[in-house]
């Protein structure tokens, strides 16, 4: 009887005791809803705790206290964005009642969760949360329900292609954010990404670097011999007084002007015909890039003096007969005539660099011809306002020649550019790097000995006696060859890592496994029998395998946007990814992930994707540029993302930027905010 009555009086003090509790529940609960782009919402929690009482956190502990849980009704009309985040960091101490160091949080606390709306019409997401509350000696358990409105996605107007691509080129260094921010924040919206990519001085700069280099190609374009000895026959036309001293120098000017429209126009065309759509197709399709490695081969036979491209004849016939009629019309004809005749010299430069501008933007042909002109202008201008001059220019001869067998020897060697880009894409394996290398080297030793006169063409006088500046440009092309021979063994050459196939083409890289050595073995990889990453890098080339590892190993994934074709991708792998901090980091705290956008592998039919616009995509690099468009509005390579296995941003991406400095704080800041998430 005493017994019965000892358990009734315990059962009693027990339901008391969970009645109390249920009724002077020790959190409340308050809610709000955050927009943070067009179709995602952060769906915010805020917990306030009574004094003297604590809430255990979400991590669960065998023989501890209960966990929180926070319960989503399922909803077709919402997506959840990863799991809910602890915005507020919770204490850890160790508790005598479990005997554990648990988690807890004390007065008050904010729990994130981020969704994504699939419906522009208003949503209602419903759930539950669960947990326990304690204080000194007493525990009750927690259970609430909650219920957010969310007004529904709200149709985007995002910016074109071209214009995402435009933007995320010019970015040299993006800013990661402060420790403050990685603390507090749970994501990078897209409204962030887009402001992150927006036209900063870089592109000034380097629009202005392409200008100059337009410039140089038109001054040498004036010391080839069709149109060197043309300027004082050209110049003999402004030495005809008709006028007064005024009107002819304003022919003068006009007649140089005239030229900087006429090749400006060229470039105009050239945009404007073809556009951002072709350069992107030239930049990576075997077609193009075959057909601009013919043409710079013609050109450089050309220019070897083995035959003469020329305009037909009733062109030049016909823009010269307008010549003589007076007026501002006789210096256009007469600027369109010099452009014309000039053509068999200058048309192998004038192509090379559209073809190379055509690998950029639309405004680049543009930029381009008016540096080119500008330079191919001004001596004419000069001697046409100044006819005495031309009794101090250097008289024609053989050296005119040899200006242009240089300039053959210039266009072999990028020609090979171009086929290279083909040999990538599409896996063919027959201009490896050190096939490349050997012929770039065979090609500046040949201009090298022929620069001290060794080696003789058929248009070329004889080299009695080497001046001085052709035994300084052999002396620099020699060192150039020199330089590049170690890349044969594996040697990076930063210089000019981005005209170079990436080294992992190599089959005798005796660098190669610096870093793999202290990096641990993942076994085979998807596409790992054809993509490679440099330096002995292990890493992965698709985004599900990458993201199943990372869940695995626990570490954030390093997401490499980049392609076979691309220039800037193999100078920052030679240059930033080399530097042994780098490398350190990518091996030791990151899941590697390249992913090739312009690979031609076409995938199995199971693998296709359809796009948001209804395209079916066959082809692994199709996919992956559709992937880093859709996700982060941008299409432009090289392209660093840092991001979970849920694929939350951690910091903002970073584009091309040469300062191993820049980099290594963008990946260490990457680490402090996967950290402070977990």
């Amino acid at each position: 009887m005493a017994k019965r009555t000892l358990l009734t009086i315990v059962a009693f003090l027990l339901v008391s005791s969970f009645a109390f509790g249920q009724l002077a529940d020790p959190v409340s609960w308050s809610y709000k809803t955050k927009k943070v782009s067009a179709d995602e919402f952060e769906l915010i929690f805020n917990a306030r705790i009574d004094a003297g009482w604590h809430l255990y956190n979400q991590d669960p502990l065998k023989d501890g206290p209960m966990p929180l849980v926070f319960h989503f009704d399922k909803n077709p009309a919402i997506q959840l964005l990863g799991k809910v985040v602890e915005k507020t960091k919770p204490t850890k101490k160790f508790d005598e009642m479990f005997g554990l160091n648990v988690k807890y949080f004390s007065d008050e606390a904010t729990f994130v969760q981020r969704v994504k709306a699939l419906t522009n019409k208003p949503i209602t997401v419903k759930g539950s949360i669960e947990g326990q509350g304690c204080n000194e000696g007493n525990c009750v358990p927690l259970e609430t329900d909650f219920s957010f409105k969310v007004t529904g996605a709200v149709p985007a107007n995002p910016a074109s292609e071209q214009a995402l691509a435009v933007a995320a080129d010019t970015v040299k260094s993006t800013a990661a954010p402060s420790k403050d921010t990685v603390a507090k924040a749970t994501t990078i919206s897209q409204e962030e990404l887009v402001k992150a990519a927006e036209p900063t001085k870089a592109q000034g700069k380097s629009l202005l670097a392409f200008f100059i280099g337009a410039f140089l190609a038109g001054l040498a374009a004036i010391l080839t011999p069709c149109v060197f000895p043309m300027i004082p026959m050209t110049v003999s036309f402004f030495m005809k007084k008709d006028g007064s001293k005024k009107t002819e120098h304003g022919k003068a000017i006009f007649f140089g002007f005239s030229i900087i429209f006429i090749y400006t126009v060229i470039g105009t065309l050239v945009s404007v015909i073809f556009g951002a759509d072709f350069a992107n197709f030239i930049s990576t399709h075997w077609l193009p890039n075959l057909l601009f490695f013919v043409i710079f081969m013609v050109f450089a036979f050309s220019f070897f003096g083995m035959f003469e491209i020329t305009l037909p004849n009733w062109m030049v016939n016909k823009t010269d007969a307008q010549v003589d009629k007076g007026g501002f019309g006789g210096p256009f004809f007469m600027a369109l005539t010099l452009v014309l005749v000039s053509f068999s010299c200058t048309g192998p430069i004038v192509g090379s660099v559209l073809v190379q501008s055509m690998g950029g933007k639309v405004i680049l042909p543009i930029v381009a011809m008016l540096g080119f002109s500008l330079a191919f202008a001004i001596p004419f201008t000069v001697f046409a306002l100044f006819p005495s001059l031309m009794n101090k220019m250097p008289k024609s001869g053989g050296w005119l020649n040899s200006v242009k067998v240089i300039l053959g020897f210039l266009e072999v060697a990028f020609a090979f550019k171009f086929l290279s880009i083909a040999d990538q894409t599409y896996h063919w394996h027959i201009l490896d790097r050190e096939i490349y290398l050997a012929i770039w080297i065979t090609t500046f030793t040949l201009m090298g000995f022929y620069l001290l006169g060794k080696i003789k063409f058929a248009h070329d006088s004889d080299v009695e006696h080497v001046s001085v500046p052709r035994l300084m440009m052999a002396l620099a092309t020699f060192s150039f060859v020199v330089y590049m021979v170690p890349g044969m063994w594996g040697a990076p050459l930063s210089g000019i890592s981005g005209y170079l196939p990436p080294q992992s083409s190599m089959d005798f890289d005796m660098s190669r496994g610096v870093a793999s050595a202290t990096t641990s073995d993942i076994g085979k990889v998807k596409y790992g029998e054809f993509l490679h990453l440099p330096h002995g890098l292990k890493g992965f080339f698709d985004l599900k395998e990458a993201k199943e590892y990372s869940k695995k190993v626990g570490k954030p994934i390093f997401i490499d946007f980049t392609g076979h074709g691309c220039v800037n991708c193999r100078e920052m792998e030679a240059r930033v990814w080399s530097d042994l901090r780098v490398l350190k980091l990518l091996q030791e705290e990151y899941v590697v992930l390249a992913l090739y956008v312009d690979d031609k592998m076409e995938l199995p039919q199971a693998e296709w994707k359809t796009n948001a616009k209804g395209k079916v995509l066959k082809s692994l690099g199709k996919i992956n540029a559709d992937y880093q468009i859709s996700k982060f509005n941008v299409n432009a390579q090289p392209y660093y993302v840092l991001m979970n296995a849920d694929e939350k941003l951690l910091v903002t991406p970073k584009a091309y930027d040469l300062n191993p400095d820049n980099f290594v704080e963008f990946l260490k800041k990457g680490i402090e905010a996967y950290k402070s998430k977990k």
